[in-house]
């Protein structure tokens, strides 16, 4: 072999490693990805049973049964009006309640319409929703950005959520007068 002929088998030998690699990688990437559906969607779109996707929306009023050990059985649902069965055996995070914005990931069961969880995500704080549901209740009008999903009016919110809101635009107007 010359020279030239060693060059190009070395390099050839690289190439193969790279695209080994880089198809090892894709198919890897294949096997975790999990699609985004609402209720609503699940209705218009049934999902094949087995296959994984993430459920998000908000946990029904009056739909949380906790059974026998870990076992949670619950109810997603979203402004559509449809509702989609949970099955989660685990640890439900501190913040899950009723009424409350939340993404599940799993599978449908075989031959059955309940959704079965191996992870809830539940939101952090009042004014968190999942950005995936965030984003889909906003395009369809439903969510307002700090607002949450049903605005409120000022007799609604109470006189010292009124008081604590004047004095934060009081702060911040200082703030802003106090920086040249």
């Amino acid at each position: 072999m010359t020279r030239k002929q060693k060059r190009l088998a070395v390099i050839a030998g690289g190439m193969s490693f790279i695209l080994v690699a880089v198809l090892l990688v894709m198919f890897a990437f294949s096997q975790s990805v999990a699609y985004f559906y609402m209720p609503g969607d699940l209705a218009n779109n049934p999902v094949a049973p087995g296959t994984r996707i993430r459920l998000g929306g908000l946990v029904s009023s009056g739909s949380v049964v906790r059974g026998e050990g870990s076992v949670v059985r619950f109810a997603v649902t979203d402004p559509s009006g449809e509702i989609v069965n949970v099955r989660y055996q685990g640890i439900l995070p501190d913040l899950f309640r009723e009424g409350q914005g939340v993404v599940t990931e799993g599978r449908f069961e075989t031959g059955s319409n309940v959704f079965t969880a191996d992870t809830v995500l539940a939101k952090h704080d009042e004014t968190y929703m999942p950005k995936d549901v965030a984003d889909r209740l906003k395009a369809q009008g439903l969510w307002e950005e700090g607002k949450g999903a049903a605005p409120q009016s000022e007799t609604t919110k109470g006189k010292a959520a009124v008081g604590q809101e004047a004095q934060a635009q009081q702060t911040k107007a200082q703030q802003t007068k106090a920086t040249p």
